[in-house]
């Protein structure tokens, strides 16, 4: 084999890789929500990580449900903004943006009301993502839509006329 088609079955071969690890981070994300279950009721949590506390919480069970209905969401758009493949995939930034400070609200306990004040840290992110996106879908619709030369598309099909006919 030459060192192109090493390259080339490497690439295959990441690609792949890469694929299958996606589909099954997907596939497992209702075991990751669901594995509150399986985390005790109770103040404290010893786990082998350390001791986990639910100070602003009833019990640990619902630290965890909160979380994890935090956390998967949130890595799920991760995976999706990293294998998108259209034009708006930024826009997958604002509500990643979300999810990340609702994770953090989870664990901040000055915070008295979580999931109400992060629209204000939101407004900036989506003044910044929204018109990029904006620019990026007119630059695209220029290219495509108002970029066409007729009179370039008319002489193509002249030219493929002729040669079909003298063909004949």
């Amino acid at each position: 084999m030459t060192p192109k088609q090493d390259k080339t079955k490497l690439s295959k071969s990441l690609g792949l890789l890469t694929a299958s690890i996606v589909a099954i981070l997907i596939a497992i994300s209702p075991f990751v929500f669901y594995s509150y279950i399986y985390v005790p009721s109770g103040p404290e949590w010893d786990t082998f990580f350390g001791t986990i506390r639910s100070d602003y919480y009833l019990d640990v069970n619902d630290l965890a449900w909160i979380f994890l209905g935090k956390l998967v969401p949130f890595y799920l758009l991760i995976l999706w903004f990293l294998t998108c493949k259209h034009w708006w995939y930024h826009v997958i930034l604002i509500p990643i943006a979300m999810y990340a400070l609702q994770i953090f609200y989870v664990f901040n306990d000055e915070q008295q009301y979580f999931d109400e004040a992060e629209i204000y840290i939101l407004v900036p992110i989506i003044a910044i993502i929204a018109p990029f996106v904006y620019l990026v879908r007119i630059k695209i619709f220029e290219k495509y839509i108002h970029g066409i030369d007729i009179k370039k598309i008319d002489e193509e099909l002249e030219k493929y006329k002729e040669t079909d006919s003298s063909n004949s």
